[in-house]
């Protein structure tokens, strides 16, 4: 078994306040036994705002206080941050903690319903792994979560788990639409899916651009069978599980889909 927090929170344009909201979470997750440490995307600063300004290389300042937060708790903290890439930053995911300082990019960019994170974001390539107490974990961003192949890469890569920190839109049939994805992400990889999002502004009573991607809370645990394990509501909120890494493997021989997979 391993133990996970899904920290449920609303990030500002902050990146110091941000730094306190991360202490703060990690010691009350810490304190409850978890292990790993989930903050949605954008923990760094939220969307809405200009990135480039703000944006910080995994050496620089915000992303090793956050490591001395993770040292301190003897936790692998999963957060939301931005990298610099020339005139454009990257949505990074940090992990840091348990001997581990590095990044995920993610892949797939939020070009949808309106909104073009290309025009600032540039992708990344490459799958991440990390293990934690001999459970592999993925790490997955967003709007990642719509593509299935990535999320069996990662699980013919040894991992049982999938943490997606979010910053989901708003809008008609959102909520459903992450609800569905994060589950069927879990089904048809076999893999616990750690969907880890900003709580919703309106019930954390924060204001931002209504125009971004600044979350709808429903932090969602799916198990590999598909079924919900564990939720949120939309205001901020700590959500704390043990998945058991057994059960990805029980997913995959039953279901086949790795080992029946042609394309």
């Amino acid at each position: 078994m391993l133990r996970v927090a899904l920290c449920q929170a609303t990030s500002s344009a902050d990146p110091e306040q941000n730094l306190r909201l991360v202490r703060g979470w990690t010691g009350k997750a810490a304190g409850e036994g978890a292990r790993v440490v989930v903050f949605p995307e954008a923990t760094m600063a939220h969307f809405g705002v200009r990135l480039a300004p703000l944006a910080q290389p995994l050496d620089g300042p915000w992303a090793r206080e956050v490591g001395e937060i993770a040292r301190e708790h003897e936790v692998l903290i999963i957060a939301g941050m931005f990298t610099p890439d020339g005139d454009r930053v990257r949505n990074t995911v940090l992990l840091t903690g348990l001997g581990e300082h590095r990044g995920y990019d993610k892949i797939h960019l939020y070009d949808a319903f309106g909104f073009r994170e290309s025009d600032t974001v540039a992708g990344g390539t490459e799958l991440v792994t990390v293990d934690v107490d001999g459970v592999r974990l993925g790490v997955a961003t967003c709007y990642d979560v719509r593509f299935p192949a990535l999320f069996q890469a990662l699980a013919e890569a040894g991992a049982s788990a999938v943490a997606v920190p979010t910053s989901w839109g708003a809008g008609p049939g959102k909520r459903d639409q992450w609800e569905l994805l994060v589950r069927a992400r879990a089904l048809d990889s076999g893999s616990w899916i750690l969907g880890c999002g900003q709580a919703d502004p309106a019930a954390a009573g924060v204001e931002v651009n209504p125009k971004a991607p600044t979350g709808i809370g429903y932090s969602t645990v799916a198990d590999p069978f598909g079924r919900v394990h564990a939720q949120a509501g939309a205001a901020p909120e700590l959500l704390v599980t043990d998945i058991d890494p057994a059960v990805a493997e029980q997913s995959r021989t039953a279901t086949g889909v790795l080992a029946n997979r042609k394309l």
